[in-house]
């Protein structure tokens, strides 16, 4: 049964649909059935692997309100070597209707209840604030992945984040815990961004992946043209950390 990963952080500007495409692309190529499950409305994982978001349609949306199975949404993504549940702008309609039902946060967990067989992870793009879709990928989840940049605000908004699981632990889902804090957008010439990356190890210990995501023009560049990094340019230096970043993960989920 695949492991269910949310990507998450209530701060936004970290990237986390940068890591959700590119840690799933990654392990695509390393020969692991992936789905990547796009949970934003503004549809940016979609739309970096090469999905048209407005020619959609089904997309995540309609399988959150119950109109459509999971497996009738999902599009094969050859080039990224993922599956992918798309989103829109529609999915904000969502919030809305999820908020009137007693099991609105559980949607997303029973939706993936049927198909999380056919794959060895699903990894969820998540939205960067606290509401109904992030409480259905946290409910949903095994585990989460927390990319932090590595500048001043970064413990102040991990703190607000280590308040939220607690509470889903405690209300929806006992068993959700961290994977790792994954330091992002790192540039080893800034002595804040050292020094942050020092802290957070510091604090978290173990549970800071080794690697480490630099900055990275080839990051930055390949989701305009709808291409994980891997796909744009294999030989970036930001397509070699998200390799090893899902070496590193394999090695720790023994997937």
């Amino acid at each position: 049964m695949g492991r269910v990963i949310a990507v998450a952080n209530q701060k936004g500007g970290v990237g986390k649909t940068t890591t959700s495409v590119n840690l799933a692309a990654a392990l695509g190529r390393l020969d692991k059935n992936i789905l990547l499950i796009d949970l934003d409305p503004q549809g940016n994982a979609t739309v970096s692997v090469g999905v048209d978001k407005e020619a959609l349609s089904v997309s995540v949306f309609e399988v959150l309100v119950g109109e459509v199975k999971a497996k009738e949404a999902i599009i094969s993504v050859e080039h990224a070597c993922v599956d992918l549940l798309p989103a829109n702008g529609n999915l904000t309609a969502a919030e809305v209707t999820l908020l009137e039902e007693d099991m609105g946060p559980k949607r997303l967990r029973k939706a993936l209840k049927k198909i999380r067989f056919h794959y060895d992870a699903i990894i969820i793009d998540c939205p960067p604030t606290l509401n109904m879709l992030t409480l259905n990928a946290l409910t949903a989840a095994d585990a989460i992945i927390v990319p932090v940049q590595c500048e001043y605000f970064a413990l102040e908004g991990l703190s607000a984040l280590m308040g939220t699981i607690d509470t889903v632990q405690d209300e929806l889902n006992p068993n959700l815990h961290i994977d790792g804090l994954l330091r992002t957008m790192h540039d080893r010439r800034n002595n804040l961004a050292n020094d942050v990356s020092n802290e957070l190890v510091k604090h978290f210990g173990v549970k800071v992946f080794q690697t480490i995501i630099p900055r990275n023009v080839r990051l930055a560049e390949a989701p305009s043209h709808g291409e994980s990094v891997i796909d744009y340019d294999a030989s970036s230096n930001g397509a070699i950390a998200y390799l090893a970043l899902a070496k590193e993960w394999i090695r720790k989920s023994r997937i």
